[in-house]
């Protein structure tokens, strides 16, 4: 009882010691994962709107499920270029009030071939009619909901298709521009002049300082935005097979060529193997002793390996061709037999009718009708083969209309078997009729190959369990050794290369020769990664990258280093100009020709809208002085995009007058109808975005 009592007068300061543990705790757990200091739980903003994470992760979920081959990051990606589109497009709709309407929403849906051609949705005549397509979703309701979530885009479309339009309205080009346009490319200036050409001035005699790199770069900071780049350089320590690896697959494969004794271990006796030649079951031979299966088809000479595909297809039968390399399979093959006419090629034009197993046809029509269409093209055909491609394209509701018809090569049994019997049942060049579930088929057999059976054991050269713990072994040695070392002198003892550094992005997945590794430019942007760490990645198929993070180049502004293979040629030109251009000066061209070593040169009936001068390009600036400078006078040195210029006028001939400029309105109406295509990047320029993906992705 004594201690019962002592438990009790102690358990308040019990509880209280607890609690107050357990408020540090959460505390602490707020402060660094939520509440004080909380993840965001928007994936982005833009210009004040918020993208939440949880509507965005279940935009590139559905992307992925219905993409072929996208991968998470690469959705992620898609997707937010869409919201930034959306966000920005939308407040600018409701700036102008833009509304759109059913007559807008319909027209948006006729757009899309699977409503606007779609047969439960047309009249007699084959045109869309509005009522059949109401009336489907009154009978069909579970439908009609999908259609509600289509008509967001529907109407996000018709805005689009308002907005463009005003934007292309706005683009109003007048008889004056015209006029000036004509000018442009008729009015011709001939002058003389004299050019030194950058080239004259070594790159080593110009230096460029990161000063005049920096202020040239803050001059044009729109042209110089970086998300921020994280340097990362590496090696690559492969796990590929020995030589020990490599000797013991090809004893294996070169042991079934001359046969053998082994020990069966359930009978306790000595097995004779027969040679792969020898064989009498090829088929289980192949299977006891390959990694890929036996395959029982015919292989025409285009499928087989390339290297070796003319010994294997002139193989005689029964005869052994072998040990080669395919692939990493070392391999042996024996030749099965040949077969005439194995692969076949056609041509054909489909005739469907309602009821078909065909969508999308171009005509609606019935059995009846699709068989007299098909009989008429039949005779079409057999009157003139030559002209089967176009019939083809013009009548064949199959896809393959766009290509004349052409089905390419293919195998017994690949094509519906009216089809299949009429193609390999008769000679190249004969055309006919077939009918199948999917129509009536005009057939046009267009050619032939032989094909080769093979029985091939092939075995693959992998890494053994050995040898890949050594390279495990190898690669975590590295990763400890380079830790706080200098990365280049670890790679070198280690024996392997250093790969170029790669300037990734935040949102990058793509990683030198490894393709997709998405962990390493998540890793590098970890807020626990300091630069100068390194770390170890298994890469599948490859072996282990180890990673050293070298530099981190911050959002803003670009870095001296990333613009200047952008601006070095500019900025050294200008300087070299400056040179040039306190040597280019005298009474006369020869003067100045003779005084730069060169020669005075001749430019005749050169236009402002296609100033080049030849053998050097494009020398707006240098054309359009030489139409403001008086005939026979001298220019000042001219600073041209290939070198320095001075040109001496002489004479401009001015385009006559004409009585109507249309031509040449509607060639400038022709470039402003591309404005639409600019109108992203243009608002994308002025928003305020901020992007959170690295936290989700």
């Amino acid at each position: 009882m004594a201690v019962l009592q002592k438990i009790r007068q102690r358990s308040l300061l019990l509880i209280l010691v607890i609690g107050f543990c357990l408020l540090a705790f959460i505390i602490g757990d707020l402060i660094q994962n939520g509440g004080f200091n909380s993840p965001s739980k928007d994936v982005g903003n833009i210009n004040g709107k918020e993208i939440p994470f949880e509507t965005f992760r279940m935009k590139v979920a559905n992307m992925e499920k219905n993409g072929q081959g996208t991968t998470t990051t690469q959705a992620a990606n898609q997707l937010w270029d869409q919201e930034i589109a959306i966000a920005l497009l939308t407040s600018e709709f409701e700036t102008l009030g833009l509304r759109a309407g059913e007559k807008h929403i319909i027209e948006n849906f006729k757009n899309d071939p699977n409503i606007g051609q779609n047969l439960a949705f047309q009249n007699e005549l084959g045109k869309f009619d509005l009522k059949k397509f109401k009336e489907y979703f009154v009978t069909n309701p579970d439908q009609a909901q999908m259609m509600k979530d289509r008509e967001k885009d529907a109407v996000l479309n018709a805005k689009y298709q308002m907005y463009a339009a005003l934007v292309k309205g706005g683009m109003y080009t007048t008889t004056a521009e015209g006029k000036f346009k004509y000018e442009l490319e008729t009015n011709k200036v001939s002058f003389e002049y004299v050019a030194v050409p950058y080239s004259t001035v070594k790159d080593s005699d110009i230096k460029v300082t990161d000063e005049e790199y920096l202020d040239y770069m803050k001059k044009h900071e729109k042209k110089f935005k970086s998300d921020g780049t994280r340097e990362i350089e590496y090696v690559i320590i492969e796990d590929k097979p020995s030589k020990q690896d490599e000797d013991e697959v090809k004893n294996k494969v070169n042991a079934l060529l001359v046969g053998g004794v082994v020990f069966n271990k359930e009978t306790n006796q000595n097995d004779t193997l027969p040679s792969f030649k020898a064989a009498t079951n090829v088929q289980e031979f192949v299977t006891l002793n390959s990694d890929t299966p036996y395959d029982s088809t015919y292989i025409a000479k285009q499928d087989l390996p390339a290297e070796h595909a003319e010994a294997l297809f002139n193989l005689p039968a029964g005869e052994i061709y072998g040990p080669y390399m395919n692939g990493k399979n070392y391999s042996i093959s024996k030749s099965m037999g040949r077969k005439s006419g194995a692969k076949a090629k056609a041509s054909h034009i489909l005739i469907s009718w309602e009821g078909t197993q065909l969508p999308n046809k171009k005509e609606k029509r019935t059995k009846e009708q699709a068989k007299a269409k098909a009989e008429s093209i039949l005779a079409q055909a057999l009157a003139n083969p030559a002209s089967f491609a176009m019939l083809a394209l013009t009548s064949s509701d199959d896809s393959s209309a766009q290509q004349g018809g052409d089905l390419g090569f293919f195998g017994q049994n690949q094509m519906v078997k009216p089809f299949n019997d009429f193609v390999f049942n008769n000679p190249i060049g004969r055309i006919g009729l077939v009918e199948s579930e999917f129509g009536y088929h005009v057939i046009n057999v267009t050619d032939k190959q032989d094909a080769i059976r093979l029985a091939t054991i092939a075995q693959r050269i992998d890494p053994s369990e050995s040898t890949t713990n050594l390279v495990y072994t190898k690669a975590t040695k590295f990763e400890m050794d380079a830790a706080g070392k200098d990365f280049a002198t670890v790679a070198k003892a280690a024996g392997v290369i250093v790969n170029p550094a790669i300037k990734a992005k935040p949102m990058d997945e793509s990683f030198g020769s490894v393709g997709n590794q998405r962990q390493i430019v998540k890793w590098a942007y970890n807020e626990d990664t300091n630069v100068g760490d390194v770390k170890r990645f298994e890469i599948v198929n490859v072996g282990h990258l180890i990673a050293k993070l070298k530099k981190v180049n911050q959002k803003g502004l670009m870095t001296v280093e990333e613009a200047k293979p952008m601006i070095e040629t500019t900025l050294k030109n200008q300087k070299k100009a400056e040179k040039l251009m306190a040597k280019m000066k005298g009474s006369s061209l020869d003067t100045i020709a003779k005084a730069n070593a060169t020669t005075v040169q001749q430019a005749l009936d050169v236009t402002i809208d296609n100033p080049v001068l030849a053998g050097a390009g494009m020398e707006l600036k240098v054309v359009g002085t030489a139409y403001g400078t008086a005939a026979n006078k001298i220019s000042a040195p001219i600073e041209g995009n290939s070198g320095v210029y001075v040109i001496k006028a002489k004479s401009v001939a001015k385009a006559p007058k004409i009585a109507k400029y249309d031509d040449y309105v509607n060639k400038l109406k022709g470039s402003a109808g591309q404005a639409a295509g600019r109108i992203i990047p243009a608002l994308k320029n002025d928003a305020k975005i901020d992007d959170n993906r690295l936290e989700f992705y």
